[in-house]
């Protein structure tokens, strides 16, 4: 009850304080939209695009013979029911695998030749690098950042994020041109801002939890763009629009779309989600 009091309350605040004007917030659909579809499959980003969305999130594994594959869990077992483990597997062995809905395992260069043919705002592509040598750090961003680059729509904004801070020095060193987030479960705070600083950083995905209003004004007075997480729920989205995201990373996309046309039609996408 306290939350939905607090967050009906930083909504109101949104509201009187743009009365003139419309918030901009970035809705991003976590896995193509985690709770209304087969996650990270490519019926998830195409039956979502269909419905409106235009800005995803996914994640980034490397198989045992080097491919790049789109899984968040390092096993299939979760998300199609089979006792597969994607980083211990050819892509030949992965291609044969179905998910209970006959979805097949989605490539990254499946996927970025899909969004190629798209009218795609932004793409988080999230590197799950937990536990790589630095050798296969090395092969594992200069392919992605090749084969996801190489048809990236003309428009489009390609984010490259990771828990691993690694994975992110990595790809900066390799492709200093890259724009890059590091992943917290951390909620915005003054050591996060700094911690970012020393880093160089200047986007980050924290936790929605425990983030305040004060802290998000001094991580934007840094210039650092904010992309609030997790999204459950409208509410939730509600919640970090009222707190300042710049991006707002949510399970239901299709949901939240359709609940701001009804109800917040003054949350708008953002007309610029690039560094200045």
């Amino acid at each position: 009850m306290k939350r939905l009091v607090y967050t009906f309350a930083l909504l109101l605040i949104a509201a009187s304080s743009f009365a003139q004007k419309r918030v901009e917030v970035e809705l991003l659909a976590h896995r193509g939209g985690r709770y209304e579809f087969e996650e990270n499959t490519r019926s998830a980003f195409v039956d979502s695009y269909k419905k409106g969305i235009r800005s995803y999130e996914t994640d980034i594994r490397l198989t045992a013979d080097n491919h790049i594959v789109i899984s968040h869990d390092a096993s299939l077992k979760r998300v199609f029911g089979l006792d597969v483990n994607v980083e211990k597997s050819t892509r030949a062995e992965l291609e044969k695998c179905r998910s209970a809905k006959g979805n097949p395992v989605l490539f990254v260069d499946e996927l970025a030749e899909l969004f190629g043919g798209m009218d795609i705002r932004y793409v988080e592509w999230e590197m799950k690098s937990k536990g790589y040598t630095q050798e296969q750090l090395n092969l594992y961003c200069d392919k992605i950042y090749k084969t996801v680059m190489a048809t990236k729509p003309k428009d489009a904004l390609y984010i490259f994020s990771s828990f691993d801070e690694r994975a992110i020095l990595t790809m900066k060193r390799l492709h200093p041109e890259a724009e890059c987030a590091l992943i917290t479960s951390d909620p915005m705070s003054k050591e996060l801002i700094n911690h970012l600083k020393e880093l160089g950083f200047k986007r980050v995905a924290c936790t929605i939890h425990e983030t305040s209003r004060k802290a998000m004004s001094e991580a934007h007075k840094e210039g650092i763009i904010v992309n609030l997480w997790p999204g459950k729920s409208v509410e939730d989205f509600q919640l970090a629009v009222g707190l300042g995201a710049d991006i707002a990373c949510t399970d239901i996309p299709v949901e939240v779309l359709k609940s701001t046309k009804k109800s917040t039609p003054w949350i708008i996408p953002r007309k610029d989600i690039k560094l200045k």
